[in-house]
């Protein structure tokens, strides 16, 4: 009877075990689903801001998500920081504090996913942007991991419409360069970073801004005030014109937009 007693009173704590545990895994297993559904929905609720252009709205939806691991939600909180920035409206010690912010959730971004294409693109643009702050040696000195990211990303998404205008503007800024700035350039790289509008045009980097134009006409004023600013370089100013009037009469959607 003390035998049977004793069997039966371990095989019931057993099975309550089992129990508890089967229980908590059933839990574990919902709320991984419940909160893999939730970065979904931050992340739709995010690109709808985004499309909107209710840019304080969508830095403060993502800003509460700082502190994730979740590379989709990073590179958002990333671009919304650095979209913050620019207003016209934000002061010039929170545009600092923005760009290094923007820069730190790119960083992030990189961190937790290496393939993700758009991390690699908003840690380029976010590293130049920190340059404005940390002097002309620094930003040239940066140029060359810049453009290692967006090739990166390029290569994660050949398609992306954005990192291509942004290798294309990378050309542009060195083949723009001043004298003085080469000079540094010269100091800081042992074949430095050069490009000129001949090249650009040899290596087809000019076809970066037009192709972008044959596959979406109205995809960024700034492209086409770039298509033209190219030729003007070029001394093509029949083209020069042609681009420069498009991008005169592109509707001014945006900050950008009124200033290109």
């Amino acid at each position: 009877q003390v035998l049977r007693k004793s069997l039966q009173r371990g095989f019931a704590l057993s099975a309550g075990s089992f129990l508890v545990y089967e229980a908590h895994k059933l839990i574990s297993g919902f709320a991984e689903v419940h909160a893999s559904f939730k970065v979904e929905e931050v992340i739709e609720q995010a690109d709808y801001l985004y499309g909107s252009g209710e840019t304080e709205k969508l830095y403060r939806l993502l800003v509460q998500h700082k502190n994730s691991d979740d590379a989709e939600l990073l590179w958002r909180l990333a671009r919304a920081s650095r979209d913050l920035a620019q207003l016209s409206s934000t002061s010039a010690e929170e545009k600092r504090q923005l760009a290094y912010e923007a820069l730190e959730c790119a960083k992030k971004a990189l961190e937790k996913n290496e393939s993700n294409f758009a991390a690699h693109k908003w840690y380029g643009i976010c590293l130049s942007d920190v340059g404005d702050f940390e002097g002309i040696k620094t930003k040239i000195g940066n140029a060359i991991v810049i453009k290692e990211h967006f090739q990166r990303a390029i290569e994660l998404n050949p398609k992306d419409a954005t990192t291509i205008h942004l290798i294309g503007i990378w050309c542009y800024s060195f083949a723009e360069m001043p004298w003085y700035q080469r000079k540094i350039a010269a100091t800081l790289f042992a074949t430095p970073p050069t490009s000129t509008f001949q090249e650009y045009a040899a290596h087809s980097h000019l076809k970066f801004f037009s192709c972008l134009y044959t596959a979406d006409p109205n995809f960024y004023s700034k492209n086409l005030l770039f298509l033209g600013k190219t030729y003007l370089k070029l001394n093509n100013k029949k083209m020069a014109l042609l681009w420069l009037s498009k991008a005169k009469e592109y509707p001014a959607h945006t900050e950008e937009d009124k200033q290109v």
